[in-house]
């Protein structure tokens, strides 16, 4: 007979607990159903994986392809995201794993600007979105910071495995351990490095001057007050060992240390 048991833990994203409520049978963590209602699971999955495919299809009709491979990136962005906490971290996975609308207003705010940015400036000024001489090289240098970016991101998330959160950690649990082998001998942040260039890599490839600016002002701030707080409770629950890994690791966002 399996042996089972049942932990919760108050679900609040701003208190000092978390929102971690796995199920354990044999000694294995299980995603908890009532954090992971099986129809908002499936029809997020549905909804994202509809988007990725009309997309992918419309991918050689559409003059302005940059349209196509934005959609496509968020889609699979926000796919991944659910999907290797799930397969990796199961004790952490619920249905805001996704991002769609935990990351808040501001988030939805932005994606949605650089849209109506990019398609009002396609509207009125469509040399500005052609893909030729500098531009051409602006777009290919952003395709390459996305996908890196997706895959930096994807793989901390790997590898850290069950220490990974999407929320701060304000308590020290009893199966999270200071990750300092793999992206994390180089980076001391991978997956904040890999989402700060995606985003900026999205903003290239749709030719954005205006939320290149604001995806830059705005996720540099975010992520250096976010990093000032996180490392305050990593020094707390690892002391000199997360010192002295700070000495010899980098962010690598831009003038954050």
């Amino acid at each position: 007979m399996s042996n089972f048991s049942y932990k919760q833990a108050r679900t609040n994203e701003d208190s000092s607990s978390d929102s971690d409520s796995p199920i354990i049978i044999d000694n294995k963590l299980y995603a908890d159903i009532t954090q992971n209602e099986p129809h908002t699971i499936s029809l997020t999955s549905f909804i994202l994986g509809i988007i990725l495919g009309v997309f992918i299809g419309l991918f050689p009709t559409l003059r302005f392809k940059s349209i196509n491979f934005y959609i496509i990136a968020l889609s699979l962005f926000h796919f991944l995201e659910y999907y290797i906490t799930a397969k990796y971290n199961p004790g952490k996975v619920h249905s805001d794993s996704f991002l769609l609308f935990g990351n808040g207003k501001e988030y939805l705010g932005a994606h949605t600007f650089a849209l109506l940015e990019c398609l009002m400036e396609y509207a009125f000024w469509p040399q500005s979105k052609r893909t030729e001489g500098i531009r051409y090289y602006i777009v290919f240098i952003g395709v390459i910071l996305t996908i890196f970016g997706q895959y930096i991101r994807t793989l901390a998330m790997k590898t850290a495995a069950q220490s990974f959160s999407h929320i701060i950690k304000r308590k020290k649990e009893n199966n999270h351990v200071l990750v300092t082998y793999g992206l994390y001998s180089m980076f001391r942040h991978p997956s904040y490095f890999g989402f700060f260039w995606w985003a900026i890599g999205l903003q290239l490839v749709l030719l954005n001057p205006l939320s290149l600016i604001v995806f830059t002002l705005v996720l540099w701030k975010f992520f250096n007050q976010r990093i000032k707080v996180e490392e305050k409770y990593l020094i707390s629950f690892f002391g000199n060992d997360y010192i002295n890994y700070k000495k010899h690791t980098n962010v690598w966002i831009p003038f954050i240390n």
